[in-house]
C-alpha cells in the first residue's frame, strides 16, 4: 500500500497530541542525575560516499536476518514551481514500473520481440538481471513515499539477498522506461489518491493553512500537488525530474538491520559506482525560493462540516508562525523540538489551563523541522459554545511563553528524556527508522542528524526564549478555523479572535 504525506503538519501534530492522550496523565517524575544523557545515545551509523557523491549510511544490527535497503532522493514539493507541483509523487509511483533491466531479462529468455534491439549492448549497460528470474523467491516487499523535501524508495527482505535489494533499487533509478500506457494508468491511481485526500476535511483546513503560510510559493509545501498538473503531465516532465534529481550526488543509500558497514560499502561501490554524478549541483542550479515572512497576521473561517459522522458539535483551528530553517537556524530547530515537547506534557501548564479548564477538546504545538522554512503550528479542537474563549485563553498562553515560571527545570529535562526516549523506542524497528534516517539525511545532512540528541540536551531556557522571541511573540502569524455552518452563528467567531486582536 502506497502511503503519501500530503498533510504531514497536520499528521505530526495530530499524532503528538494521541501519543500523550493513549498515556494518560502520568505525574511529571524528575529524571535521576545524568538519566537524559543516559538516554541521549548517538544513533551508532556508519557511512561513507562513493566517488561519485552517493552517500551510504549503514545502521547495523544483527538481531534478525533481515535488511531494510532504502534509496532518499533530495525532491519532492520545495522543487516544485506551480506547474510541477505532484509531480515528484507521481515520478515515485513509476519508479517501480518497467525499467530497462526488466526489458532486457525478458529479451533474455527470448520473451520481448521488437523491443530487444542490442542485446550485448544492453548487456553491458545494465549488467547482470540473474535476480529478476527469481525475483518472486525473493520475499522482496518494496514501497515508497513523497514527502516536501524527500522521496523515499525502500525495499525490506532477508539479509541473504542484499544483492539483489541493490540491484532492483539500482535498476529502477537509472533504467525508468516510462512506458506510457503504465505511466496513464499511474495518473489515474494518483488522480485517485488526490480526489479521496480532498474528501478529507482536513485537506481543506490544512491546504488553506500553507497556502496562507506560505502565500507566495504554496506549491513548495503541497506534496500531493494538484488534478490540473497530475492529469496534464507527460513522460517528458518525468525525465526532466529524472536528469535533475535522481543522480548520485543528490541522493543517500540507506541500509539498516544485518549487513556489515564494510560489506554494504563495498557492494554499493559494486551496484551503484558506475552511476554517473551530475556536473553541477541540482540545488546550485535550480535553487530553492525564499518564502518571504508574513507582511502581517491573517485570520480565516471556512464554512465546512468538520467531521460527517460526529456532527457539528467540533471546530478545528490551525494557528501558524514561520519557524526555523535547518542552515539558517540549527541551534533554534533543537529549543523548537524541546520546548514542543513541554507544551505537550499532560501535566503542563498550557494543558492544564486549556485542556484540564474544559476550554478546548485538545491542544497540540508542533514545530516541523524543514531546511526550507518549518512551521510551528497549534492545532485546537473545541466547541462552538467555547470557541471564543478557547482563543482567547490560547493567545492569553502564548503571550505567557517566555516567562521564567511558565515551566519547571524538571519539566525542561522530562522534556529532553521524552525525546532522547522516543528515539530509542523508534530504533526498534529498523524498517520504519531507515525512513527516519533517510528523512533526516535530506533535511538537515548527517552531521545535524549525528549530534541531534546531544545538542538537544544542551538546550537551555535562554535558548527556548530565543526561540519564542524570534519566532512566535508578536510575529505575524495566520489563524484558519474550520466551522460547520449550522454553528457559525453560535460560535461567531472573527478574524481578530483568530489571529489575537480581539478585545
Amino acid at each position: 500500500m502506497r502511503r503519501t504525506f500530503f498533510s504531514a503538519l497536520l499528521i505530526v501534530a495530530v499524532s503528538a497530541n494521541a501519543v500523550f492522550a493513549q498515556k494518560g496523565k502520568p505525574k511529571p517524575v524528575k529524571p535521576a542525575v545524568n538519566a537524559t544523557q543516559q538516554l541521549a545515545a548517538e544513533v551508532p551509523i556508519v557511512t561513507k560516499t562513493l566517488a561519485n557523491g552517493l552517500e551510504v549510511i549503514v545502521l547495523p544490527d544483527p538481531s534478525l536476518p533481515l535488511i531494510t535497503v532504502e534509496l532518499d532522493v533530495r525532491n519532492g514539493s520545495f522543487t516544485e514551481p506551480p506547474e510541477f507541483n505532484g509531480l515528484s509523487h507521481l515520478f515515485e509511483h513509476m519508479f517501480f514500473r518497467t525499467n530497462e533491466a526488466v526489458i532486457l531479462a525478458q529479451c533474455e529468455r527470448g520473451m520481448a520481440g521488437p523491443r530487444c534491439g542490442d542485446i550485448a549492448s544492453m548487456q553491458r549497460k545494465i549488467g547482470n538481471t540473474d535476480y529478476l528470474n527469481r525475483f518472486y523467491e525473493l520475499g522482496i516487499a518494496y514501497n515508497g513515499s513523497t514527502r516536501e523535501e524527500v522521496v523515499n524508495y525502500f525495499v525490506r527482505t532477508t539479509s541473504t539477498y542484499l544483492e539483489e535489494a541493490f540491484r532492483y533499487i539500482n535498476d529502477s533509478a537509472r533504467f525508468p522506461v516510462f512506458d506510457e500506457a503504465e505511466f496513464e494508468r499511474e495518473k489515474l491511481v494518483v488522480l485517485g489518491e488526490i480526489d479521496r485526500n480532498e474528501a478529507n476535511p482536513f485537506f481543506d483546513l490544512n491546504s488553506a493553512f500553507q497556502d496562507k503560510l506560505f502565500y507566495k510559493y504554496p506549491s513548495r509545501k503541497r506534496p500531493g500537488g494538484t488534478r490540473e498538473t497530475v492529469a496534464s503531465a507527460t513522460t517528458a516532465k518525468m525525465r526532466l525530474i529524472q536528469s535533475r534529481y535522481y543522480v548520485p550526488n543528490n541522493s543517500a543509500l540507506i541500509v539498516t538491520g544485518d549487513a556489515k558497514p564494510d560489506q554494504v560499502f563495498a557492494m554499493a561501490e559494486k551496484v551503484f559506482g558506475s552511476w554517473e554524478r551530475r556536473a553541477v549541483d541540482p540545488f546550485k542550479e535550480f535553487p530553492l525560493v525564499e518564502h518571504p515572512p508574513l507582511p502581517r497576521s491573517e485570520g480565516l473561517i471556512i464554512d465546512q462540516r468538520t467531521d460527517a459522522e460526529s456532527g457539528d458539535d467540533v471546530i478545528l483551528i490551525m494557528l501558524g508562525w514561520h519557524g526555523p530553517s535547518i542552515g539558517k537556524d540549527n541551534a533554534a530547530t533543537y529549543a523548537a523540538d524541546v520546548f514542543s515537547y513541554i507544551l505537550g506534557q499532560p501535566d503542563s501548564r498550557f494543558q492544564r489551563d486549556l485542556v484540564d479548564s474544559g476550554l478546548v477538546l485538545g491542544v497540540g504545538v508542533n514545530y516541523y523541522t524543514q531546511r526550507n522554512v518549518g512551521p510551528i503550528s497549534v492545532v485546537i479542537q473545541t466547541t462552538p459554545d467555547k470557541a471564543k474563549a478557547a482563543l482567547k485563553a490560547v493567545y492569553s498562553e502564548i503571550a505567557q511563553f517566555s516567562s521564567p515560571t511558565y515551566y519547571s527545570n524538571a519539566e525542561l529535562d522530562a522534556s529532553k528524556t521524552i525525546l532522547a526516549s522516543s528515539d530509542l523506542f523508534d530504533r526498534e524497528k529498523l524498517s520504519e527508522y531507515a525512513h527516519t534516517l533517510g528523512f533526516w539525511w535530506s533535511t538537515t545532512g548527517v552531521d545535524y542528524f549525528r549530534g541531534y540528541q546531544k545538542n538537544l540536551n544542551a538546550v537551555t531556557r535562554a535558548d527556548i526564549d530565543r526561540y519564542v522571541r524570534n519566532y512566535i511573540l508578536d510575529k505575524p502569524h495566520v489563524g484558519i478555523a474550520m466551522v460547520p455552518p449550522a454553528v457559525k452563528t453560535q460560535a461567531n467567531l472573527t478574524e481578530q479572535d483568530l489571529i489575537g486582536t480581539a478585545k
